[in-house]
């Protein structure tokens, strides 16, 4: 499968799972004009481990940025070291990683709190909200103007300026039937549906700014979240979305796709 990514790339939720497999299988196969930015809420912790050991075996590629994307000054303050080192470039692509799900699996609905419910929205959906809103200024100096009659055939890519926000199948309200009995996940499936319509209007909302932004399901994924019984491992799944996101273009933006680039239905 031909990748081809570049420029400046910020990935939320990196510390982990697809999120750290996304920042070493990007800093592993684009070139030395593309720089990294990994993010996730404790840099210096324990669970940052991996990231720091990826960010040393590609020093200088990488830079690792604290962020809480349910906080708002906390993605302020992440705008602001970003700005601060990627020049005239602008941003190209930012892939809305970071997500939690509660209570833990199967997530039914006698366990689900309405606390949960709040949690999970506040970073599922507020988060990319928030990204999408604070970083947009730098998006938009790498989209290279804010008029789409600037340009013809297909204007959009995630070579150019791109969000990607990764969903799931089971946000799927066509689908759930035939998937429910498998995981109630009350809270995550619902956030995950609210992060489909934030995808479709901000799609709507940015497209004269040539801007995309599309969903993406990574697969069932072995991972904290997805469990030992995931069919896919990670690195299979990052290299075929990191392939689906390098044919993106303008038909694309505002859908939602599995890693494979197969449409999936709302």
């Amino acid at each position: 499968m031909s990748v081809k990514l570049e420029g400046n790339i910020f990935v939320t939720g990196s510390n982990r799972g697809i999120g750290l497999e996304l920042v070493k299988q990007l800093a592993g196969m684009t070139g030395g004009d593309t720089h990294i930015y990994a993010c996730c809420r404790e840099p210096e912790g324990s669970r940052a481990q991996a990231l720091r050991e990826v960010t040393t075996q590609y020093s200088g590629k990488i830079s690792i940025i604290k962020l809480d994307v349910s906080d708002e000054d906390s993605v302020s303050a992440a705008v602001q070291a970003v700005s601060k080192q990627i020049g005239d470039g602008g941003l190209n692509l930012l892939i809305n990683n970071a997500a939690i799900a509660k209570p833990t699996f199967p997530g039914t609905l006698a366990a689900t709190s309405k606390k949960h419910m709040m949690e999970v929205y506040e970073t599922n959906v507020g988060g990319p909200f928030l990204t999408a809103k604070m970083f947009l200024p730098l998006l938009q100096k790498a989209a290279g103007g804010n008029s789409a009659e600037m340009h013809k055939g297909d204007t959009m890519s995630c070579r150019r300026a791109a969000i990607i926000n990764i969903s799931t199948y089971i946000s799927s309200m066509e689908k759930c039937s035939e998937n429910f009995h498998l995981a109630q996940m009350y809270a995550y499936r619902t956030s995950k549906a609210a992060l489909n319509m934030l995808t479709c209007c901000l799609a709507e909302d940015l497209k004269t700014h040539n801007i995309l932004v599309t969903a993406i399901h990574p697969g069932w994924v072995r991972t904290e979240l997805g469990g030992s019984k995931a069919p896919l491992t990670s690195q299979e799944s990052v290299l075929s979305m990191l392939s689906v996101m390098s044919s993106l273009s303008n038909k694309d933006s505002g859908m939602l796709l599995d890693w494979q680039g197969t449409t999936i239905p709302w």
